[in-house]
């Protein structure tokens, strides 16, 4: 026969293995109610990063598209879709020559007679009457460098649209740093057509460092009037057909956006001719 206390100890065990056995599955609906919630928390959180993320590009969209719109002077980057096709030809076979001389030629030109520079580019003709007797030291420089075939398959390396509006040339390295080694003397900064600080559409003029006396190779033709202090030697005029080669240039535009970079156009020089008219 089962004692009373032995009775007793039986049911306080089992109760205790059904308290145990309560528990147990308490713990087990808690981890897979935990489980369910952490699945469904993780969708939630990916999914308002993600729309975060989405919402965070429009804002930027926006704010890039404003800044561009509302900052003076700035002129939004075109997208590759937008960019001008180029209007230029592709260049001649052959090489740019890398040359360079200690000091400036000897005169060669005859100061009373008329020459002509012809730049072929791959955009058009450029023909321009060279003012020998104003800047007689820059139209010989050009007469020789050309004669050198210094400039020939050089590519026109800076293009600005704002501002000022040039395309600028005559840079064998391609980085407006170069040079044929040696500097000639500013010339004709009182030329008649140079008023009000302004450099007319048409003109051709040395580029120099912004010291006296640092032009070298590099030159700038303008094709629109451009305001600039009398401190680069203008030395010659474009003709008409060259104008239309700047004016097409000049539409493709330039590769930053911002009015100041390297023309779109595939501007080089095929050859470059100085003859006496």
């Amino acid at each position: 026969m089962v004692s009373q206390e032995q009775r007793r100890r039986q049911l306080a065990r089992e109760k205790f293995l059904r308290q145990q056995q309560r528990r147990t599955e308490a713990r087990r609906k808690s981890r897979l109610r935990n489980s369910v919630i952490a699945s469904v928390l993780g969708v939630v959180v990916i999914g308002s990063v993600a729309l975060y993320t989405t919402g965070v590009l429009k804002d930027d969209d926006k704010k890039a598209n404003a800044s561009a719109e509302t900052t003076p002077g700035a002129t939004p980057s075109a997208s590759p879709n937008d960019k001008p096709s180029d209007p230029c030809k592709k260049a001649a076979a052959g090489s740019v020559k890398k040359l360079s001389w200690k000091k400036e030629p000897a005169m060669s030109v005859d100061t009373s007679a008329k020459y002509t520079l012809k730049l072929a580019t791959t955009c058009g003709d450029i023909g321009i009457a060279l003012k020998t007797s104003a800047a007689p030291h820059t139209v010989n420089s050009f007469d020789f460098l050309a004669g050198e075939g210094y400039f020939d398959h050089t590519k026109c390396h800076r293009l600005t649209t704002q501002g000022i509006y040039v395309l600028q040339c005559g840079d064998p390295q391609g980085t407006g740093t170069g040079g044929p080694g040696y500097t000639l003397p500013d010339e004709n900064l009182k030329d008649k057509s140079l008023k009000n600080n302004t450099y007319p559409a048409g003109t051709v003029a040395m580029a120099n460092t912004g010291q006296a006396h640092t032009g070298g190779s590099q030159f700038f033709l303008v094709y629109k009037d451009s305001p600039l202090p009398p401190s680069y030697t203008p030395f010659g005029t474009i003709d008409a057909a060259g104008m239309k080669v700047l004016d097409k240039i000049a539409k493709a535009g330039e590769n930053t956006g911002g009015g100041d970079g390297a023309p779109n156009a595939t501007v080089v020089i095929d050859k470059a001719t100085v003859a006496r008219s």
